[in-house]
């Protein structure tokens, strides 16, 4: 997206980034109100209104900022909370709920890339109308790819490590789950590092790579 300039480039950012953060969380309060855990409904977390899961910090200006400073995405927003006691099988109905967050993603990134076909077949007939899809389309394609391959990390708290968490043999997924605290330091060292990016942009682009548009997604952000 060279071409545009930064405020373009994050006015094509902001909305994708609030929807793909705003529909994961909605989607752990759905599945485990689902499963029997009404507290993230009680809370009023069973919702596509962002404001109720949009951390300032997290979910805006650390986002913006670091796509501005580096071309790198990283965020998060207000988790949704969830008690485990209130669930038939905790540790599979904790798994279950973990990964409706990142196939949220998953059904999001397919969506932007229908938008970014529309948009193309669009061009011919009114380029005003067909940029602004392709463009925030590429970007929703790459912001939900991005969070479906960073949630999914086997590292707790991190959505990967609860499934990882529910699959494995109890003893072991009692160690696994002592990690949780140390989890996000973790993280943020292998992204400070840089070892995160090597390690998610190779899977980032493999998950571009199977959907429609995907070659507008890469000339946009790889090339």
């Amino acid at each position: 997206m060279d071409e545009l300039t930064l405020v373009q480039q994050l006015a094509v950012l902001v909305l994708p980034v609030i929807l793909a953060i705003t529909v994961h969380e909605a989607a752990h309060g759905y599945v485990a109100d689902r499963l029997g855990d009404h507290t993230a409904r009680m809370l009023g977390r069973v919702t596509l209104n962002p404001l109720r899961h949009i951390d300032p910090l997290g979910t805006v200006l650390l986002p913006l900022g670091m796509y501005a400073l580096t071309g790198f995405l990283f965020g998060w927003a207000k988790p949704v909370p969830v008690n485990p006691r209130n669930l038939a099988r905790p540790r599979r109905d904790m798994a279950i709920v973990a990964v409706a967050g990142p196939l949220s993603n998953l059904a999001m990134a397919t969506l932007w890339s229908l938008a970014i076909v529309v948009g193309v077949w669009l061009y011919p007939v009114s380029d005003w109308v067909a940029a602004p899809l392709v463009y925030m389309g590429a970007a929703g394609v790459l912001i939900n790819a991005i969070l479906l391959v960073l949630n999914m990390i086997p590292l707790p708290p991190l959505d990967g490590g609860r499934v990882l968490v529910g699959l494995l043999p109890t003893r072991l997924a009692r160690l696994v789950a002592q990690v949780e605290p140390y989890g996000l330091f973790v993280l943020v060292a292998l992204l400070v590092t840089g070892v995160l990016g090597r390690l998610v942009s190779p899977l980032v682009v493999g998950s571009v790579l199977l959907l429609p548009g995907s070659d507008v997604v890469i000339r946009l952000f790889f090339s």
